[in-house]
């Protein structure tokens, strides 16, 4: 089950840690050992996190970031709760197409906050992980760094809307290659189709996102906030319905036996046999 209810993060339960300091809130993915995959709880911890910052006037810019060898490799399928269940075929798309529309609300108490956001993206960036990233509005990538939305070649939509954001940023034609391909690229594929604004070395990695969303934080916050607001105004005036067209699609996979076949195919290590049911 997903838990909507609860506003604490228990004892050695955390996914995300959060750090404020001189102006600056800084998101730790801090699952390294499971190259910080993604989970429902994941999303609660985001939304309840990214809440906190909303209205701390003390933070003038967010910097998402991750430990370990990957900004963060995908859904965590090991992760507690991970399946939703329903007594009806029925009912269990329903169930996930509400399961994801709060997806995207968690998400976008990040994406809308009033600070602006830069990520820091090193290794392995795929799925919701790359969906991630490309919800903050400016992405550092170390070269080592790889793209990928995979879901396609596993019997499911992308579902976070990661798709949408590549069509808005390097335009519809990249995002169907990427999405319906599965194909990873690298930073400097990624720098080429603006999907991220910088490379540096893994090693200057952590040193020059801090310096660029430190430089943002010292500009003018009301200047800054409404240059953020303009901006994703113009940027995603159609979001909203695609989002949850995207919800719906979801659902729709989701509760598919192609989606049943293409994660016991990608465990076996064979390929998957899709027949569109």
């Amino acid at each position: 089950m997903i838990d909507t209810v609860s506003t604490e993060i228990a004892e050695g339960g955390e996914r995300i840690r959060l750090d404020v300091a001189d102006g600056l809130a800084v998101l730790t993915l801090c699952r390294p050992d499971k190259l910080n995959g993604w989970s429902w709880e994941s999303t609660r911890q985001l939304g309840l996190l990214a809440d906190r910052i909303r209205f701390d006037d003390s933070v003038r810019a967010v910097l998402l970031r991750a430990e370990g060898r990957a900004f963060c490799a995908g859904i965590d399928v090991s992760a507690p709760g991970g399946a939703i269940t329903g007594t009806s075929a029925a009912r269990r798309m329903r169930n996930y197409y509400e399961g994801i529309r709060w997806v995207h609300e968690r998400f976008a108490v990040l994406a809308r906050l009033p600070q602006p956001v830069v990520a820091a993206v090193q290794g392995y960036c795929l799925g919701f992980g790359f969906e991630l990233a490309l919800m903050a509005d400016v992405r550092v990538a170390a070269s080592d760094a790889v793209f990928a939305l995979p879901e396609a070649r596993l019997g499911v939509a992308v579902d976070a809307g990661g798709d949408l954001r590549i069509a808005r940023e390097a335009g519809a034609g990249w995002a169907k290659y990427l999405a319906l391909t599965g194909r990873r690229i690298d930073a400097a594929t990624a720098e080429r189709l603006h999907l991220v604004q910088l490379v540096t070395a893994p090693d200057d990695l952590d040193a020059t996102a801090r310096a660029l969303a430190e430089e943002i934080a010292g500009n003018a916050p009301l200047a800054v906030q409404g240059i953020k607001r303009a901006v994703d105004a113009y940027a995603d005036a159609a979001l909203p319905a695609a989002l949850d067209r995207a919800a719906m699609t979801a659902a729709l996979t989701l509760t598919s036996e192609d989606c049943r076949e293409g994660y016991g195919a990608s465990a076996a290590r064979r390929p998957p046999h899709f027949t569109g049911d």
